[in-house]
């Protein structure tokens, strides 16, 4: 099969198409002739050689979801058969023209759904199930944050956000952007190169909010939190060190919490896909929720969809159609 390696760490140029065998098929696996893989910034940190693939994935590979078609299963899978259209989470190896996943990591295409747009799911709803309604625990009623508003994950916060009856909250680098998020479900969206969020937000508060930021918005988050708030960490692009109050944690009863998805165990994965099909396949289903791709490039174009990518000049996710 052809594959998009990282044959070493580098700047985008550095993604090379090669052949490599085709992966192997476990008993409890499925094997996914690949239409589409998302890209997410993820894949950007690995070939930059900060974030390796887990022990037992593909080292060199990148891709964390894919859309595509089941051509083999093993023995023990029981749901999945040959030609079905399913998209998947994976651990890494996404960018390629066939992948092997645990069979429990895989959904069905949502029908009336694109290949592309289904490959823009996974991660994005894996990721914002587990952190802001699992960890983050947000309620009907309650007022969110996501910073990021734009990107894959900060457009589908959004939107669950507003089909869970939550009052959402973004920010976003330019207006154009912030027109988006509140396109998307934010009732405000706050442009950070113009405005200071905390002072827009601080009157009202937030009960939860999503963070990739980190570094000095960790304390803002903080003293913007209602007290029993909730503030989750994804990312920490801005520096993994802050200081704050711990009296202020204390005083107002806050959670501090966040999580990596990435490399978790197989059993965990199966049942966050579980949730994610129960509460939010229906929307999908009832047209209440868009996928948002930005873009799409061929698979040998890699480096360009990279390159998009770290401009931050794309609203939603980047595809790679294969």
């Amino acid at each position: 099969m052809k594959a998009v390696v990282i044959p070493q760490p580098g700047p985008a140029e550095v993604l090379t198409l090669a052949e490599r065998p085709t992966p192997a098929v476990g008993p409890k696996d499925v094997l996914i002739r690949v239409k589409a893989a998302g890209v997410n910034r993820a894949d950007l940190i690995q070939r930059d050689g900060k974030y390796p693939a887990p022990a037992g994935v593909v080292p060199d590979i990148p891709g964390l979801e894919v859309s595509g078609v089941v051509e083999a299963c093993g023995d023990e899978v029981k749901r999945w058969r040959q030609g079905d259209a399913v998209c998947a989470l994976l651990a890494g190896g996404g960018y390629a023209e066939q992948v092997v996943i645990d069979a429990g990591s895989c959904l069905p295409v949502p029908a009336g759904w694109s290949f592309s747009d289904a490959a823009a799911l996974p991660e994005a709803l894996f990721t914002v199930w587990s952190n802001v309604f699992q960890r983050g625990r947000l309620q009907p009623g309650e007022s969110f944050l996501v910073h990021g508003g734009t990107s894959g994950i900060g457009m589908a916060a959004l939107q669950l956000a507003r089909a869970f009856n939550a009052r959402a909250f973004a920010t976003a680098g330019s207006d154009e952007k912030c027109r988006a998020c509140e396109a998307a479900g934010a009732v405000r969206a706050i442009n950070y190169r113009t405005e200071d969020f905390e002072t827009v937000l601080k009157d009202q508060g937030v009960d939860v909010i999503l963070d990739m930021i980190g570094g000095e918005y960790t304390a803002k988050n903080l003293r913007l939190l209602r007290p029993e708030g909730r503030l989750v960490f994804i990312n920490a692009m801005k520096g993994g060190k802050a200081e704050f109050s711990a009296h202020q944690v204390m005083s107002r009863r806050l959670t501090i919490t966040g999580s990596t998805l990435r490399a978790r165990e197989n059993a965990y994965k199966a049942s966050l896909a579980a949730d994610v099909e129960h509460h939010i396949w229906p929307l999908l289903t009832a047209g209440k929720f868009r996928a948002n791709v930005c873009k799409t490039f061929p698979l040998a174009e890699a480096a360009a969809a990279h390159r998009l990518m770290e401009s931050s000049a794309h609203v939603g996710k980047i595809v790679l159609t294969v």
